[in-house]
């Protein structure tokens, strides 16, 4: 398979991967225009030569929308490969090209935010073990920060104090969340419209900047909902699954 690397001048003709859709769903404009704004960082997604879920997305951790301190290290966003794709090699690929670029770009190596066990947009902790992650450092209720480092010695990668305070600040739901994986487009929408019709407290905050997102109280910036104080979820929920949330803790 060959490894192709998006540019501004490449992102309008191609696919995203994570969402393949026509060109005027909100989903696909929303990352598109998330990811062009984000090249001038130094962000790069680069995906297999095929139409579909095959792809590693990364940006140096000082730019990273996430809150960790890191310097000196390359942030994967995400690393996504499924479908007829899995299994066959294609995701150590990917983590080759970024393992490469990062050293020469002069990187101290990689840090990626997963879990304890396998959960819904996290990187499966399994697989980056086996490929060398080490655990960098832990945050409630699951997540863990795992690392690869290019050299011996240094500083670990760390969970910024946001994280550690976990001080989301309101009652009733709180969302954070960006446009980093283009479901929220789409589905953040919906779900604060269920709950304005119940008459639910629903505050949504969709980060902006890189700064914005490195002070979130949550490790995962791309979807991180909280009820009355207490974290609830990482998963992007559709209607049906909010339903249930609202069933269990409101009703």
């Amino acid at each position: 398979m060959e490894i192709i690397t998006l540019t501004e001048e490449t992102i309008g003709s191609e696919h995203i991967c994570c969402a393949i859709a026509d060109e005027k769903d909100c989903q696909v404009r929303a990352k598109k225009n998330w990811l062009t704004e984000r090249f001038s960082d130094g962000l790069v997604f680069k995906k297999g030569n095929v139409r579909g879920k095959c792809f590693i997305e990364y940006i140096p951790a000082e730019k990273a929308w996430a809150p960790v301190n890191a310097p000196g290290y390359m942030y994967i966003n995400c690393l996504w490969v499924s479908g007829k794709f899995k299994g066959q090699g294609y995701s150590s690929l990917l983590l080759e090209h970024c393992i490469a670029d990062s050293k020469e770009k002069g990187k101290k190596g990689l840090v990626i935010l997963s879990s304890k066990k396998k959960m819904p947009f996290l990187s499966d902790p399994a697989y980056l073990r086996h490929k060398g992650f080490q655990t960098a450092d832990h945050a409630e209720p699951y997540y863990e920060l795992l690392y690869l480092p290019f050299e011996d010695g240094g500083t670990n990668p760390e969970f910024t104090q946001s994280v550690k305070d976990r001080k989301p600040g309101k009652e009733g739901f709180v969302l954070y969340y960006s446009h980093q994986c283009p479901f929220t487009a789409k589905y953040v929408p919906l779900i604060e419209q269920m709950a304005r019709d119940r008459g639910i407290s629903f505050h949504a905050h969709r980060f902006e900047s890189a700064k914005e997102a490195q002070e979130c109280p949550a490790p995962f910036t791309t979807y991180s909902l909280f009820f009355n104080g207490g974290f609830i979820t990482n998963e992007i929920l559709s209607e049906k699954k909010f339903e249930k949330i609202l069933s269990d803790i409101v009703d």
